[in-house]
Parts: structure tokens; C-alpha cells; sequence
């Protein structure tokens, strides 16, 4: 007969067996051991993921958003600013070094013609640097949006008139970081001649003490004026919208092409004949003034790149998870995937311009690095993060562009400190995991790109080589080019 639920009853033998002692103890022992199992299972899981694979939580809005504290660009001239005056003084300007040393010091130079009230001629671009590009100012810059924009700054203009084509000219080299009372001197130049050359364009200017009327001029001139070509800016835009396509990305500057490393003399984690070879460009490249370079205290002393394995370990410390995408913003990697594969292990989603570009549409910047280059800006300050692997003048001009337009989110690694935080993982006293991640998130708490003033020069320098330490004005155009809301 059924039971009232609907179940059978157990046969009599059966329910005589349960409850027997050793029947129970049985029952107890299987039920524990399938416990058991599943725990183990569980554990298996978890210890088969890799160290930096284990969780780190950090908030999303701590990972990508930044807080610019009400600040924003200010660069509206004084009340007591004027045009330029008409003058029959003209310079030229042949601009040194790459794409971001140009354009910074195209800038200056744009402030020291307001300075001397001389007619700036178009640059001339460098085409005898270590990068050998043939561009010239107009394959790389918009050049009459750029005439247009200062127009009420400086005379600009594309050449010289015919009757001043083959009069002499001066030549003058001027001085590093001067003031506006240097440049006041300078003027006695156009005495005797009507056209004045500047061999080289970069660092002209000092930092700090300039009139704020001058120093807002250098903003518009970097952040508004020099407006790069069309092709270049059309592509640029491209590239941006589809990485924005996958999600938010970080923009990391990886410093470590060839020549970077051969400068630095850093042979860090390289085999002995590469760091032979770095040695032997170093020697040869006659501008590059240290040769003996011990690579141990340059290391030490966080004036290295730091190695895509090092980058991998930073970011996946600081709480990116493995899913980021990393759009590569640099030259040619230094042994190529054999050290670039160490960062994809941990961030395999990584993409570069050749990546998201078609062939067709790079050919046409094919052999013109300042060109290439100048997509790699783009895509850097319109990240939604940006990370140098090493300061230089596209890192320096990122951050202080990034900073000018709202202070987005720049994580400037301490490579010092980080240094020895690795020392630690290789001596096995640290492992990847919860407690390197506490010690870099701390490390870099004010790394972020938040406001603050520039930094002055460094303790305990003096004379004129303190004013190589100080912050650059690019890197920082805080305050005079950017203020709190409400005031100016």
C-alpha cells in the first residue's frame, strides 16, 4: 500500500540496515569525502590561475576616471595685451630634434618673436636628426590654419620677401631657458641686419618668470595653433574612434626602441651580444655626449624604461585586469616579441597603429617618422588613460596637453621605486599578488594627473644648471594656462 506522499515504502531490510550503527558511520564517511572533493575542486581552480591573475578589486572610477577639481584651460590675453606691431624685422628658425621637440620649440620661438615684435618665416623641420624624415612643415602641420589662428599675435609668414632672399643674415644661437630681459638685448640684432637666423629652437625660452601674456601665447600656439595636417588629424581620429570602439583603452608611451636604450645605456634583462650592440651605437652617434654609461646605477637610480614585463606587472598591480586593451604608442620594439610577448601574457589585448590601420592608409606616412609619430599623439591624449614607460618629450607633452584639457588621467610611474619592488619579486621576498599590489597603488597614489603647480627646480642645484631640473612649462602649464572656475 502507498504511503500518503505519494512514495513507496522502503523495503523492511533496508530501513533495518540504516539504522545500524556502522551503517550511519558509513553514510557520514561518503558524505564528508564528496565534500571534501568538491572544496578540492574549488581549490584546484583557484590555485591553477597564475599569481597576477588572483583578484585585485579596484573600484572602475579609480582605474579610468580622473578629477580635475573645477580647473580648466585659461589662455584669454590680459586686458593690456595688443597686436603686433609692424616691423621690418624677420626671423628664421631651423627646429631641432623630433616631432615634440619641434613643436614645443616652434612654440618658443613664437613667443620670442612677439618678444623682439620681429615676422616669423615658417620653420624649417629637422631633417638631419636621428630619425632622418624629409617632412616638412606643411606635411605635418596645418600651416595656414596655424598663420590664421596668431594672427593677432605675430606676423607669420611662409618665406621670405624676394628682396630679402639672399640679404646677410645673423646667426645667432640663442641662450637656453632665458627671460624676457634677455630677449629685450637680443633686439640689438636687427640694427645691422634685417633677417636673423636661429639655428636651433628648443628649450629657448625659460620655464617660469616669463609675462603671463607670454606664457598663455605659448598655450595657444601648442594646444590651438599647431593643429597637425589634415591627413595626419583625419587618420588620427579614425584610429581613436575604433579603439573607443572596444571599450576604454590605456595609451601606453613604451619606451624601448633601440635608441632609447642605446641613449640610457640601460641593458637591463638583454643578452650580452644586444647590449653590445646598444654599446656600439652609443659610441658611434657622435651628438650623444655620455659613452661610458654604467647600466646597474642607471637602473637604480630609475632613469631606465621600464620593460614590457615590468609595464605588465605595473599595470596588473595597479588593478588593470587582463581584459584592458594597451593601444602601444611607441617606435619599433627592442627585440621585438620576445620581450613584447612578457607584457601580452598579461595584457593580451594589446593593439598598435598597424594594427588598426589598413596598409593603404599608412602608406602614405610610409618613411616619415615625425608623420607616424604625430598619430601616436593623437591616440595618447585622447586615451582614457596615459602611461610613459619613461619621460621624454612626448611624454612630457602628452601629460601637459592632457593637463590643459581637463588634467585626464596620466599614471606617471616611479621608476625608482618600482625598481626596487622588482628587486624584491626576483629575490623571491615578494610575490605578485594582494601585497605588491597595496604597496604600487600607494606609491602612485599622486601619480594620476591631478592639479598642482609645477615643480620648481631641485634641491640644492645652482646657477644656470638649475634651470635645467626645474618642471617643464609644457609638461605643466599650471597655473598660468589653467585656472579654477570662476576665475582667471
Amino acid at each position: 500500500m502507498a504511503s500518503r506522499r505519494g512514495a513507496p515504502p522502503l523495503p523492511l531490510r533496508l530501513r533495518r540496515l540504516l539504522r545500524s550503527p556502522i551503517s550511519r558511520c558509513a553514510c557520514f564517511i561518503v558524505a564528508l569525502t564528496v565534500l571534501l572533493v568538491v572544496l578540492s575542486l574549488r581549490q584546484i581552480a583557484r590555485v591553477d590561475l597564475p599569481r597576477s591573475d588572483l583578484p585585485h578589486q579596484v573600484p572602475n572610477e579609480q582605474l579610468w576616471v580622473s578629477n580635475g577639481y573645477g580647473y580648466h584651460a585659461c589662455v584669454t590675453p590680459t586686458h593690456r595685451y595688443i597686436g603686433p606691431i609692424e616691423s621690418d624685422r624677420y626671423m628664421t628658425v631651423r627646429s631641432n630634434g623630433g616631432l615634440n621637440q619641434m613643436r614645443t620649440g616652434i612654440c618658443d620661438m613664437i613667443a620670442v618673436a612677439r618678444l623682439v615684435n620681429a615676422t616669423l618665416v615658417i620653420p624649417q623641420l629637422d631633417k638631419r636628426s636621428f630619425w632622418q624624415d624629409t617632412s616638412t612643415f606643411k606635411d605635418i602641420f596645418n600651416e595656414p590654419g596655424f598663420i590664421k589662428a596668431l594672427e593677432g599675435d605675430v606676423h607669420i609668414v611662409s618665406d621670405l620677401p624676394e628682396s630679402l632672399q639672399s640679404a646677410p643674415r645673423a646667426r645667432k644661437h640663442f641662450t637656453s631657458w632665458s627671460g624676457a630681459s634677455y630677449y629685450e638685448d637680443v633686439k640689438e640684432l636687427w640694427k645691422d641686419h634685417k633677417v636673423v637666423h636661429v639655428p636651433k629652437s628648443d628649450s629657448r625660452l625659460a620655464n617660469n618668470g616669463l609675462p603671463i601674456d607670454i606664457q598663455r601665447l605659448r598655450c595657444r600656439c601648442l594646444y590651438q595653433a599647431l593643429r597637425f595636417s589634415d591627413p595626419i588629424e583625419d587618420l588620427g581620429k579614425k584610429l581613436v574612434e575604433r579603439l573607443k570602439s572596444r571599450g576604454k583603452f590605456i595609451a601606453l608611451h613604451l619606451r624601448y626602441e633601440k635608441d632609447m636604450l642605446a641613449f640610457t645605456g640601460c641593458t637591463y634583462g638583454l643578452s650580452e651580444s644586444e647590449a653590445d650592440e646598444l654599446r656600439i651605437m652609443r659610441e658611434k652617434t657622435s651628438h650623444w655626449k655620455l659613452k661610458d654609461i654604467n647600466s646597474t646605477e642607471q637602473r637604480s637610480g630609475g632613469n631606465c624604461p621600464l620593460t614590457p614585463h615590468e609595464v605588465g606587472m605595473f599595470l596588473r598591480a595597479m588593478g588593470y585586469t587582463k581584459s584592458t586593451w594597451i593601444y602601444i604608442a611607441a617606435g619599433e620594439i627592442y627585440g621585438g616579441d620576445k620581450y613584447i610577448s612578457k607584457l601580452r601574457s598579461y595584457f593580451p589585448n594589446l593593439v598598435s597603429k598597424e594594427v588598426l590601420a589598413t596598409k593603404e592608409e599608412l602608406e602614405k606616412f610610409k618613411n616619415h617618422a615625425s608623420q607616424v609619430a604625430a598619430l601616436d599623439y593623437i591616440i595618447s591624449v585622447e586615451s582614457d588613460v596615459f602611461i610613459p614607460s619613461h619621460s621624454g618629450n612626448m611624454a612630457r607633452a602628452v601629460e601637459g596637453h592632457r593637463r590643459f584639457l581637463g588634467h585626464r588621467k596620466t599614471l606617471t610611474p616611479d621608476r625608482r621605486g618600482l625598481v626596487e619592488l622588482f628587486g624584491l619579486l626576483e629575490k623571491g621576498e615578494l610575490t605578485e599578488g594582494p601585497k605588491l599590489s597595496s604597496l604600487v597603488t600607494k606609491m602612485h597614489k599622486y601619480r594620476q594627473g591631478a592639479p598642482r603647480k609645477r615643480y620648481a627646480s631641485l634641491p640644492g642645484s645652482k646657477g644656470r644648471a638649475r634651470l635645467r631640473t626645474e618642471e617643464s612649462f609644457y609638461e605643466n602649464p599650471f597655473p598660468e594656462c589653467i585656472c579654477l572656475t570662476g576665475k582667471h
